[in-house]
């Protein structure tokens, strides 16, 4: 469950939110899809990279966008590619759907289900139009070494300037995220939202908040806690 609180923008539409990182991305992109479905909104899910595909709300076809919309639902839109994920669609059908929807949610790089990530050099595929960012994290990776929660761990050593067996802490989580090389990339001009996931147990939580604090001191970056039961999870 996302709230207006932690998320502002769900307030107004128009927005193209891109999501990034690790630790929960899926499922915020599709709980923030309801929320703003439930509002009686037309809202495109989707990715510019790839996702998996989900067993509701995937819309085959351009009536498949047109009927979940009308029973009050978000629809999701790529290409399958054979292997239960859907790649981007092609370019004018996204536009096109862009254009209709009233909020739009798109995964913009991959994390291979780990918590957190450094992007490669052809990551984020972030598309002109939005005007949004969130970078997700898992709190289940702080305390945990580099080398077991981290995709692309090579980069992420190097721009952290640690070793694979560094034990992640809140310090380095927040400069993960808050780096132009790292959460932050190509992001430019955009809003941007740290979003601090699995916030679980209290010793998650409070690993969160310490975070969030650096994030804010040290970087001046807005960041959210967020947690999700089993049932509502990707």
């Amino acid at each position: 469950m996302v709230t207006e609180a932690q998320f502002p923008f769900l307030a107004e539409k128009g927005h193209v939110v891109s999501l990034v990182g690790g630790g929960g991305k899926t499922t915020l992109l599709y709980a923030l899809s309801e929320h703003c479905a439930r509002r009686g909104w037309r809202v495109l899910a989707g990715t510019t990279t790839h996702i998996r595909q989900p067993k509701q709300n995937f819309a085959a076809a351009d009536a498949d966008v047109k009927a979940l919309w009308a029973a009050g639902a978000f629809a999701v839109l790529g290409t399958p590619d054979g292997s239960g994920k859907l790649t981007a669609p092609p370019p004018r059908q996204l536009e096109h759907w862009m254009e209709q929807a009233d909020a739009v949610f798109l995964e913009a790089d991959g994390a291979k289900r780990l918590p957190c990530k450094a992007p490669a050099a052809h990551e984020p595929v972030i598309l002109p139009e939005s005007d949004i960012v969130l970078a997700v994290a898992g709190l289940s990776a702080v305390g945990k070494p580099l080398e077991t929660v981290c995709f692309r761990l090579e980069t992420a050593c190097a721009l952290l300037g640690a070793a694979p067996e560094t034990l992640l802490t809140p310090e380095l989580l927040a400069r993960l995220l808050a780096s132009e090389a790292g959460g932050r990339k190509r992001v430019g001009e955009r809003q941007f939202y740290a979003v601090l996931n699995q916030a679980d147990d209290a010793v998650r939580r409070a690993l969160g908040e310490e975070t969030q604090k650096l994030l804010w001191e040290r970087f001046r970056v807005r960041s959210v806690l967020t947690r999700f039961s089993e049932g509502e999870r990707a």
